[in-house]
């Protein structure tokens, strides 16, 4: 398992559809997970200290886990198979719990937990961007520094 940091989310166009973007730690490796707008809207929360009036499903989720005294140890991005990543939640005391890795990554910011990825998964789905082309990384985090979670409102 290869350590993960989270880039951030940003809408892929034209199809107006929000992506995840995670790179390898130690390495040059970039992986983007498709996902639903709501689960954007909770990560990018999470990445930009926003705290709703009211818990949101990933907030909650983080609470009850404190409450039950349960730590979720890690976030493992584990498959993909016909295009859907699979991922799992590791708590302490073995237990391990299947999750879509959008909402595995957003739980995940909110508790302060490493995320991990699969050699399988990050050889497969994985982008190479060497350090010379890191510019165009570092373009890509300008924009995420703009965009706010009201940019995926999707009721409109």
């Amino acid at each position: 398992m290869n350590p993960l940091d989270v880039v951030g989310v940003r809408v892929e166009m034209p199809a107006n559809q929000p992506i995840v973007l995670l790179r390898e730690t130690s390495g040059e490796r970039y992986l983007p997970i498709w996902i639903g707008a709501v689960e954007a809207t909770a990560i990018a929360f999470a990445q930009q200290g926003v705290v709703p009036a009211r818990p949101m499903t990933h907030d909650l989720f983080r609470d009850v886990l404190e409450a039950l005294g349960q730590e979720l140890v890690q976030v493992r991005i584990t498959g993909l198979r016909d295009g859907v990543f699979y991922a799992e939640l590791h708590f302490s005391g073995g237990i391990e719990v299947s999750a879509r890795p959008s909402d595995a990554i957003a739980l995940a910011l909110r508790t302060g937990t490493p995320i991990f990825g699969s050699e399988e998964v990050l050889d497969e789905a994985g982008i190479a961007i060497p350090d010379e082309q890191e510019n165009e990384v570092e373009k890509f985090r300008e924009f995420l520094d703009q965009i706010s979670p009201e940019d995926f409102d999707t009721t409109g």
